[in-house]
């Protein structure tokens, strides 16, 4: 075990994603105090750190912890619900009525702590999250050692969580104060979507984002219909109206992005805002697909999020990282297009930067948090091993994910985790299928 000791890992390869593309081959990164000492040479890292615990993965790849820029964790309790369906029937029908009837704290908790287990098997080392009762969720994170944003929730109507938008933002706020100090959790503003947060709201949030020094959230150009509904209801598409209430800027982390103009584009770049893309969830619901290609060239820094299980039906990371180069290849009919390296990238340092903590997390650089991933590249399906970053990205899938560390303590060793009971976690989910596949049956009929 490594808790609390400084360590040296010692991998076949270390892959920093800052330099851009570097793969170093034998090579050692050395932890003290949760942060990472040196990057050099093994050899060299045996005889300097001789008397610090020694971590050996000879057949491995270390690369940053994975960050899941936009997820609901608590979903994972409706995974497979009612699949096949488009966005609003999926809603209307299935999710929001299980979801009137089911969202409590305890369905937070059990959710969240699901979700947890299953990301942390999967390398995710952040996570970013939007949902009811976030207290829930950061207390799980926080007692596994998982590092999250958990987002202020703000609806317009009511929910089991609040009455209406100041009271969610009351609650929001003091989320807020009582996790400020953590040193694993952040918190972020999170509108659901334009078309259920009105104007008065979404100008108080721009405000207090800027007081408060936080990010923006928010659901934004999901699907064609959200688009003309706003066009219809407001005269501007949604994009145009946040960004007269202030919202367009820095903070704004935008998700899905689907249905984007040339000219928005070039604004949501000018104005240096981040895209986050769910390319699973949105080809699973038919919502479109986000110009990830395009957002690139423009400069904007583009994400990776699983979105919720509810519509993925997952929290791979990895999978979802190997979909997004898939699909930009595809839709751009540009084999070349976003590379394995671009696609690394967005799922660790462009998620960093997202969440406004690239300064921290992302990459593999002196200085930084110890948030570290192994991959054991040793099985048939990963060999042989030419380029072990697109091995990463193509072959080699979440189950390769061996070890994971978070501000140097280990939460995964040898594909077993060490700060939870996955085994109660995954009893307590089965108790709650059974209730919720009966009420959604009973709603159905």
């Amino acid at each position: 075990m490594t808790d609390g000791a400084d360590f040296v890992v010692h991998a076949r390869w270390v892959i920093p994603v800052e330099p851009a593309s570097v793969v170093w081959q034998h090579h050692s990164v050395a932890v003290s105090g949760g942060r990472i000492a040196a990057i050099l040479p093994t050899e060299e890292a045996r005889q300097r750190y001789a008397d610090w615990v020694q971590v050996d993965l000879p057949r491995h790849a270390l690369i940053p912890g994975l960050v899941n820029a936009h997820t609901h964790a608590a979903m994972t309790l409706l995974r497979g619900l009612a699949d096949d369906l488009p966005l609003m029937p999926w809603l209307q029908q299935h999710i929001w009525p299980a979801e009137q009837r089911f969202v409590g704290p305890q369905f937070v908790r059990d959710g969240s702590a699901l979700a947890v287990a299953e990301m942390i098997q999967a390398g995710v080392t952040c996570f970013s999250d939007m949902y009811f009762f976030g207290e829930e969720t950061a207390q799980v994170a926080a007692a596994a050692g998982l590092r999250a944003v958990i987002g202020l929730i703000v609806f317009d109507f009511a929910s089991a969580y609040g009455t209406d938008a100041d009271d969610y933002l009351r609650k929001g706020l003091a989320m807020h104060d009582a996790w400020r100090e953590h040193p694993l959790i952040r918190t972020a503003f999170a509108p659901h979507a334009p078309y259920t947060v009105g104007d008065a709201a979404l100008a108080r949030l721009a405000t207090l984002a800027e007081e408060l020094d936080l990010p923006l959230h928010m659901h934004l150009h999901e699907t064609a219909h959200e688009v003309a509904e706003g066009e219809a209801q407001h005269g501007m598409r949604p994009l145009e109206r946040v960004a007269q209430l202030g919202l367009l800027s820095p903070r704004l982390i935008a998700v899905h992005a689907t249905q984007l103009l040339p000219g928005e584009i070039e604004a949501l770049a000018r104005h240096g805002a981040s895209v986050v893309h769910c390319a699973e969830s949105n080809m699973k619901l038919a919502s479109g697909v986000c110009p990830v290609s395009a957002l690139l060239a423009a400069g904007v820094n583009v994400a990776i999020g699983t979105d919720g299980a509810a519509s993925n039906n997952d929290l791979d990371l990895l999978g979802e990282l190997k979909t997004a180069g898939l699909l930009a290849k595809l839709t751009n009919q540009d084999a070349a297009a976003v590379p394995a390296a671009t696609l690394l990238h967005m799922g660790t340092l462009g998620g960093a930067r997202a969440l406004g903590l690239d300064h921290e997390i992302g990459s593999l650089l002196a200085g930084k948090a110890a948030d570290m991933v192994a991959l054991d590249l040793s099985a048939a399906h990963c060999q042989p091993v030419h380029d072990p970053i697109s091995q990463i990205i193509y072959a080699a899938g979440r189950d390769a994910v061996s070890d994971v560390w978070v501000a140097g303590r280990r939460l995964l060793h040898e594909r077993r985790p060490i700060t939870l009971d996955a085994d109660a976690i995954v009893a307590r989910a089965a108790e709650w299928g059974e209730r919720i596949g009966v009420a959604d049956r009973q709603n159905a009929g």
